[in-house]
């Protein structure tokens, strides 16, 4: 990366704004395009000179609150903030995104956990930790959750994507629900002071705002599985889907299994799996 990658990107994403796009008169004679540094400083509720040192990279080191009410002037979507927050810890030193103390997430396939998901197929199944990252899957699983986006990236994570890609409130008609539910078991199976978990937890909190951050209140409680959650398939049209998770013994991982709920949902799963439909069905009788 470049010397000042944090002071490009908020430029750029300043000037690609109009004074219309955050409420303001939009004058004549403007010399730069986009928003002039005063009028994003007034938005933000920080100093011109301040928003000057960080543009030219004279401080690098800005607080989650600064970060947070630029993200918000400057109209950012969740991805765009969380790149915003990865360019932030970049510039002031913090390369190693992830605490180096604590019990680490695992993420090690057994030999015999990949066997087992071998045998479950064509059924869409994958294996989870306590963070929520996918960590291996079957081809079933790739079939349903790769078109809506879930595995884009090196490192799927089922939290990060309810919260932090705007594809989920699509993908999830009931999103409301599905955030319910990945919120309780992120705070119950991590805990906050789980550092691993704390690093995800500040991550999407400045991705989501209140969406998310709203939703950890409250002691930590076993997170409650709707009996059948909807997904919207670009591919398959609304599905109808039950879970059986099942406890990997000696870690944290666990396998998610996704069944057909009704007749219609298994011949979908069928299609998208090249099979004749009633294959599933037959299977999951």
């Amino acid at each position: 990366m470049s010397d000042n990658e944090l002071g490009a990107y908020l430029r750029a994403r300043r000037e690609a704004l109009k004074p219309a796009d955050v409420g303001l008169p939009d004058g004549s004679r403007r010399r730069t395009p986009g928003l002039r540094r005063s009028e994003l400083a007034t938005v933000a509720g920080v100093s011109v000179e301040y928003l000057t040192r960080l543009e030219q990279g004279r401080d690098r080191n800005p607080s989650i609150q600064v970060l947070v009410s630029l993200a918000e002037a400057l109209r950012l979507a969740p991805e765009e903030r969380m790149h915003l927050r990865h360019l932030a810890k970049l510039s002031n030193g913090g390369i190693d995104l992830c605490p180096s103390a604590g019990f680490a997430p695992s993420r090690t396939v057994r030999p015999t956990v990949r066997a087992l998901l071998d045998q479950l197929e064509p059924a869409p199944a994958a294996l989870v930790n306590r963070l929520g990252e996918v960590i291996a899957h079957t081809m079933g699983f790739e079939r349903l959750f790769g078109p809506i986006g879930l595995l884009e990236g090196e490192e799927p994570n089922l939290n990060r994507y309810v919260f932090a890609d705007v594809r989920a409130r699509i993908a999830f008609p009931d999103w409301d629900k599905v955030a319910d539910e990945q919120a309780a078991a992120l705070k119950y199976e991590a805990g906050t002071d789980d550092p691993y978990a704390g690093e995800l937890i500040e991550e999407l909190s400045f991705a989501a705002g209140e969406s998310f951050t709203g939703r950890l209140s409250g002691p930590p409680v076993p997170p409650l599985m709707a009996p059948v959650q909807r997904m919207a398939h670009p591919e398959a049209g609304e599905l109808r889907l039950t879970r059986e998770p099942l406890d990997v013994a000696g870690g944290e991982q666990r396998i998610v299994v996704y069944l057909p709920a009704d007749p219609g949902t298994a011949d979908a799963l069928d299609r998208l799996a090249g099979r004749h439909p009633g294959a599933l069905r037959a299977l999951t009788a």
